[in-house]
């Protein structure tokens, strides 16, 4: 099991490297982002954090591993009244986001989109790897199909359902008062993104998705992505810009009769070139974008 779930963890997003990761290296940092919410970078999905009278929120917690430093994290915002969320709001399944699930799940609730409580409670694929069943105290226990509100912390909390994008569970956190948006990984700021077809995802529905944040984003709003640093609505709008381009680009070379492995080798343009230095490299995004255009079952990770 340590062994898979090793392998696992490599090929998530937020971690380098197998070799080089060690939690115990991890310092979980936060920024004050608007209002009641703050941000919180270690290794993994960021973390949104509503503080206030009603106690503490949480959006996605990480690795487990790392929950005693978030922990230790949100008793510093809270100068040390509280360290426990009374609410952990998943933006989708991956154990990355999810992973400090089982620990604050059985102290606080845990709240998601109906699929993310399937795909861990029966276990999942990922990219090759088997991923076991999530234990009972990890599980949400209120979903929803559409979406929902939280009123916590004197604002509205919005939570709002993205079909087939990043995954097929995919939730947007609206922070009402504070005008702060939690887009999870349907959103990596400056990075190409990871669509996992395996779990219902899709790149015609991520772009959807993020054309319609686009046409809906409040005036002034700050973003908080899956992965990489606070944003605002230019960076999101590079991104959309950037997954235009990519498509764009594939399917005029499609056209002139090129091969996936010509595509991979002519590449993206030049501007793009520090976008694959993440989770997902260059060739493994064209190849996502490739494959989604002509029809077939991309697997942008291991091929």
């Amino acid at each position: 099991m340590k062994k898979v779930l090793l392998s696992a963890l490599l090929l998530l997003p937020g971690l380098a490297s197998a070799q080089t990761q060690d939690f115990s290296k991890v310092q979980v940092k936060s920024q004050p982002v608007a209002g009641n919410v703050h941000m919180l970078e270690g290794a993994g999905g960021n973390i949104g954090v509503s503080v206030g009278p009603d106690g503490i929120l949480i959006v996605d917690d990480q690795f487990a591993p790392l929950v005693p430093k978030i922990r230790a994290a949100l008793g510093k915002l809270t100068k040390g009244k509280d360290k426990t969320p009374e609410y952990v709001l998943n933006t989708h399944w991956h154990f990355d986001h999810t992973g400090g699930n089982a620990d604050f799940g059985r102290e606080g609730t845990i709240v998601a989109h109906s699929h993310v409580r399937t795909r861990l409670m029966n276990g999942q694929e990922l990219v090759g790897m088997k991923i076991p069943p999530a234990p009972k105290e990890a599980l949400p226990t209120i979903t929803y199909t559409q979406g929902m509100s939280l009123f916590f912390n004197g604002e509205e909390v919005q939570l709002t359902h993205l079909p087939t994008g990043h995954t097929d569970g995919d939730t947007l956190v609206y922070f009402t008062n504070s005008n702060v948006l939690h887009m999870g990984d349907q959103f990596i700021r400056d990075f190409f993104p990871f669509i996992d077809m395996e779990s219902g995802g899709s790149l015609d529905g991520y772009m959807r998705n993020v054309e319609r944040v686009l046409q809906t984003l409040p005036q002034g709003a700050k973003i908080i992505p899956g992965h990489g640093a606070l944003a605002t609505r230019e960076d999101l709008e590079r991104f959309s810009t950037m997954l235009r381009e990519s498509v764009d680009l594939v399917k005029g070379k499609i056209a002139a009769g090129k091969t996936l492995d010509q595509v991979k080798a002519e590449g993206m343009p030049e501007k793009y070139k520090d976008w694959g230095s993440a989770f997902i490299k260059q060739e493994q995004w064209l190849t996502t974008v490739y494959k989604s255009l002509t029809g077939k079952n991309p697997d942008a990770v291991t091929k």
